[in-house]
Order: C-alpha cells, then structure tokens, then sequence
C-alpha cells in the first residue's frame, strides 16, 4: 500500500466499533449493562439446558403440607409458586419470552420510525406533513391504554403482542429521526448532490442515513427497555402473553396473592424485570455519550 493511500472502509469500521466496545468495557456502568444483557441472552439461548425442571411440571413435592409455595432451597434454587412449578425454570424461560418480544418489537419499532422520520424529513411538504400529523395523532394517546385496546382486540401471541408493543413505540423515533433528517436535507453538501443529479436512493443511502445511523443505535437501544416494560405490564394485566407460556409479568401477576406469605414469588421477577431495562438504560446513555459526545449530559 502506497503512502498516503486510505485504508479501507471496512478496516475503519472494524477498528472504530472495537474502540466503542473497549469504551464501554472501560466504563462501569456500561460494564454492568453489558454483562447482565449477556449474562440474560445466554440464558434464554440456553434455557433448554439450564433449566432443572419443566417450567409447566406441577411437582408434587413442590408444595408444602399444607399447600403453600417453596422457599428457595437446594433443590428449587429461587423457590416454586402457587402450583409447584419450580421459578427458576419459569424465570429462565421468561427471559426468553422478553428478549424475544423485546428484540422484535423494538426491531420493528426502529425500522418502522426511522422510515416514517426520513421520508417526512427529506421530503417535507404535503407528505411530511401528513407523516408527522399522524405521528403527532398517535403520541396523543397514552401508549399502555392503546397497547391495552390492541392487545385486546387481537389474540395475544408472542407476535401479536410484539406488533401490539412497536405499534405504540415507533413515534418517538420517527420524531427524532425526522428532526435529524430534516436538518441534514438542508445542509449544503446535500444541495450539492442534487444540483450534480444525484438519484434520492443514493442521497439517502450515501449521504442521509450514515450521519443517522448513530442515533438509531442509540435510540434503538435504549427502546428495548421501554418494550421489556411494556410487555411486563401487558402480561401482568392479562393481556399480554397467555399461560402456560412464563412471562416474568404474568408470573408476577399469578402469583401476587402469596405476597406477604412467599415475596420471593414477586422478588426475583421484579428484579428481573429491573435489571434488563436498567442495563439497555445504561448502555444505551454510554452509548450516547460514546458515539455523540456533543450530547454528553443530555437527557
């Protein structure tokens, strides 16, 4: 290679996302985040192996005498519910039923919200305006009640239940994406483009996207959380995920009865719970910080 020749895009690409990934392995809170997200998505890839028992097995030593849930022990490592079934096995599982709706929801959310805030941007006019009333119309409404009426309009499924979630959680996106876009379309380097006879497709796929690529990761990130809680509450009100399949929402709502008498059948969900939406928070704000530094301290 000759001096002064670049090197190539691919190499820089590599090279930049290992530094993001040793900034975010140098910061504590980040750390934390991480290990518990991966800590969470073995486990869920895992489940079949790790769990002891079958989560739906009603053991008929899983009850005391006089019928009343476990405590943890040797035997049932976080204890077991109301019918016997040991919680651990159930949690682990339910790791997987909110990892999965929380990727596909957020994943769908994302793609759906940043196709809505770069047409609207780029565009503007009548179809920006149309875009972004409607977007305006759907923030309007409170995003559990709608998730609530959607969810019961359709029979809960795993699928149902993520389009129910990313159909309440795209407009945040697409408002910020659209404000970003619109900033971007008038900016002189794109003027340039399309004074040179540029097609759209390639002053959106060269030009326009790459400088949003950042926030979508980082807003992206940070949705998963937003979508983890939102099928805790959905589940827990019934209308989320159905048993037998185990949801950390429904397992706390099944079992919210025994709460003076076993609180470990509340404690472990709930913290659960808290755990995964505070680690995609953390990583999400270092994140932030890390890839955008004018945004550092912002909330």
């Amino acid at each position: 290679m000759s001096a002064g020749t670049e090197v190539n895009p691919p190499a820089r690409d590599r090279r930049g996302a290992w530094r993001v990934l040793v900034g975010l392995l140098r910061r504590p809170r980040s750390a934390f985040g991480l290990i518990v997200i991966v800590a969470m998505v073995a486990a869920a890839v895992l489940a079949p192996w790790i769990m002891p028992y079958d989560p739906n097995d009603q053991m008929f030593d899983g009850l005391s005498l006089e019928g009343a849930p476990l405590p943890p022990s040797a035997k049932f490592w976080l204890g077991t519910d109301l019918l016997g079934r040991d919680l651990f096995s159930r949690l682990v599982l339910g790791t997987q039923t909110s990892l999965i709706i929380g990727v596909l929801a957020n994943g769908i959310a994302v793609v759906l919200g940043a196709t809505v805030g770069i047409t609207a941007g780029y565009f503007g006019g009548w179809v920006g305006g149309i875009l972004m009333r409607f977007t305006d119309l759907m923030m309007a409404f409170p995003a559990l009640l709608l998730a609530i009426v959607l969810a019961a309009i359709f029979k809960p499924s795993l699928l149902i239940v993520a389009l129910v979630i990313a159909m309440v959680n795209w407009v945040q996106m697409a408002r910020v994406i659209y404000t970003e876009t619109r900033s971007l379309a008038q900016r002189d380097f794109i003027e340039v483009q399309r004074a040179m006879g540029a097609s759209t497709v390639r002053i959106l796929g060269r030009h326009i996207l790459p400088h949003l690529v950042y926030s979508i990761i980082v807003f992206g990130t940070l949705g998963i959380s937003t979508t983890v809680l939102l099928e805790a509450t959905l589940s827990y009100l019934g209308v989320g995920v159905q048993p037998p399949t185990p949801s950390w929402g429904n397992i706390i709502f099944e079992n919210q009865t025994y709460f003076a008498n076993a609180p470990w059948l509340v404690f472990f969900p709930g913290v659960a719970i808290v755990l995964l939406a505070l680690s995609f928070n953390l990583l999400g704000d270092v994140l932030r910080d890390t890839l955008d530094p004018k945004l550092k301290g912002r909330h």
